[in-house]
């Protein structure tokens, strides 16, 4: 890993830092900013998301997916957690936290928004920062491949109904048409242009050509990541620093949901026999969350200074930090699993 990489979560740390600065500083600019958008959807927003998706996208390989049968533990254990129970976890917690907790904490007219926003992250399966915390366990890359390539493709059908139907079930009306605008915005369509680059590359030069595309654009993807964070919270900032409880009040339910999830998923790998360069990076998928989706959903949903976007911004600012506590637990616990 690079420099960059390895202390990514002080990036991310100094971008949140940056964007509340410059809102604080600079509030008309982040007003014009918020006021480009189309549909709901943020125009800004959508660019930088785009920045990040597609570089990730090329990487999917959909040929992988025919061997999947050969070692199916993994990706078993991947598609329960992510579609079967992270979801519905994560909207118990959020309405146990927000409708009973913090009932005399926060403003309950606004609570219903908290929880739409929890649960576009639980129901939201990393495809993104997936192949980093891969690396960084010493994950199998193939397998790894075939889990996203598959979470992918469920997601296309699965998405929307399951968040449409969390959603119902908290009381909160459910735009369709915003919902699946946004899953083929950041799902569908950076799929097809990723697979045809990849297949253009692959006509030219092979896997190496693949590889040295995807290491150019990547800073651009990083640079992507870090001012869509800045710019998310400098649109949050005056919400943040003037209410840094309901921050931390927001992460509670986010953190528990977090290492629930990757215990679940890791003990499961772990009674399974599942050697650890699968069963790592299967547990650090069901914990993860694309929170790119989640915030573009939030947003094209409930607005850009929603208590949704806020919800899904702290993901953001609890993702990295544990995550990387999460990689530090699997390589401690290598010698547990089968080699």
């Amino acid at each position: 890993m690079t420099l960059f990489e390895r202390w990514l979560s002080l990036w991310v740390a100094l971008s949140i830092l940056a964007g509340l600065a410059l809102g604080a500083l600079a509030p008309d600019l982040f007003a014009v900013l918020a006021g480009l958008e189309y549909a709901s959807v943020n125009l800004v927003v959508a660019a930088l998301i785009w920045s990040m998706v597609y570089p990730m996208m090329i990487a999917i390989d959909f040929a992988s997916i025919r061997d999947i049968g050969k070692r199916p533990r993994g990706l078993i254990i991947t598609l329960v957690v992510n579609w079967l129970i992270k979801p519905f976890t994560m909207a118990a917690l959020a309405v146990l936290f927000f409708d009973h907790v913090y009932a005399g904490l926060i403003d309950p007219a606004r609570a219903p928004e908290y929880i739409a926003g929890l649960i576009l992250l639980g129901a939201a399966p990393c495809t993104a920062m997936v192949f980093v915390w891969s690396q960084l366990t010493r994950g199998d890359p193939n397998y790894t491949l075939v889990q996203v390539s598959v979470n992918d493709l469920v997601m296309i059908v699965a998405f929307a109904p399951i968040v449409a139907f969390l959603l119902g079930v908290t009381q909160i009306n459910v735009p369709w048409q915003t919902l699946i605008l946004s899953v083929v915005l950041y799902v569908v369509i950076p799929l097809i242009a990723g697979a045809l680059t990849r297949r253009t590359l692959m006509a030219r030069g092979g896997a190496q050509a693949v590889e040295t595309f995807t290491a150019r654009i990547k800073p651009a993807s990083m640079a992507g990541l870090l001012v869509t964070v800045a710019l998310l919270f400098g649109f949050q900032g005056q919400v943040i620093l003037g209410q840094p409880l309901l921050i931390a009040l927001i992460a509670v339910p986010i953190l528990l949901q977090s290492y629930g999830i990757f215990a679940l998923a890791y003990a499961w790998a772990w009674a399974w026999r599942v050697p650890h360069k699968i069963a790592a990076p299967c547990a650090l998928i069901g914990t993860s969350n694309f929170f790119e989706m989640a915030v573009a959903v939030a947003i094209g949903l409930f607005g850009l200074n929603s208590g949704a976007a806020l919800a899904t911004v702290v993901g953001v600012l609890v993702e990295v930090p544990v995550m990387l506590s999460l990689v530090a637990f699997a390589n401690r616990t290598r010698a547990r699993f089968p080699a």
